[in-house]
């Protein structure tokens, strides 16, 4: 019996409800935050699979992303405007309700050293929905959730410690959000006075400048030193002996 047909039945047999999707060459699945836990537990416990590392747990923001529900990534209505992931729509005239889209991803990356094979997971949760820690199953998901908040300010339910991973710890904000500015909330310079690291609003000293540099990755249509090289190559002929 092939992988996918295994992790399958064992999604069926727990009667977890697993959708596949294609994520380059490997083998890949979404599911509801809800099903989240009894999956990964299950395919820790199985002996058929043993997926007991996780190598790896991740973000990102697509705030783009008009999904209501986990339907997939991608599938957004014509002419959605950026940066934004909410919407106001309407069942009766009058009356108007708000929607919450799933604009954040959270991906699980599971490796089985018993079968030598990859499995992604993939979850979709909006600004105001949680998920479940998986620190219980797998150890290593507590610094894995905490860079994850740190990042995107996805909450974990379960795994209490909010304290920051890769920025400081009086870092504002999430800064791989999308909506995050490209200068921050605030920087920092060492203080005389306070005779320490000290915290300030930002203080842009040097306007905006647009730079026009040539770039072998742009394809420049003007001539650069050195393509003269190029252009007066003489080819080799054919049957002419040294």
């Amino acid at each position: 019996m092939t992988l996918d047909k295994l992790i399958e039945r064992l999604a069926a047999k727990s009667s977890i409800l697993i959708t596949p999707i294609t994520v380059k060459d490997y083998l890949a699945y979404k599911i509801e935050p809800n099903f989240l836990l009894p999956f990964l537990k299950a395919l820790k416990e199985s002996e058929e699979l043993r997926f007991t590392l996780l190598t790896d747990l991740f973000g990102a923001d697509f705030p783009q992303n008009n999904v209501v529900n986990s339907v997939g990534l991608g599938h957004k209505e014509q002419g959605a405007k950026p940066i934004t992931n909410r919407r106001t729509t309407s069942d009766n005239v009058g009356e108007s309700k708000s929607i919450d889209y799933k604009r954040f991803e959270v991906v699980y990356n599971l490796l089985s050293l018993k079968l030598n094979k990859r499995l992604i997971i993939k979850v979709y949760i909006s600004e105001k929905e949680t998920i479940p820690s998986a620190m219980n199953i797998f150890s290593a998901a507590c610094w894995y959730e905490r860079e994850v908040y740190d990042m995107y300010g996805v909450n974990f339910e379960g795994n209490d410690d909010k304290r920051r991973i890769l920025t400081d710890y009086e870092f504002e904000g999430h800064p791989l959000r999308k909506d995050f500015p490209l200068t921050g909330y605030t920087q920092v310079k060492y203080d005389e006075k306070l005779k320490k690291v000290a915290y300030e609003p930002v203080d842009l000293d040097i306007e905006y400048r647009e730079f026009d540099f040539s770039s072998h990755w742009h394809s420049p249509s003007y001539v650069l030193p050195g393509d003269e090289k190029a252009t007066n190559v003489i080819p080799a002929k054919a049957g002419i002996q040294k």
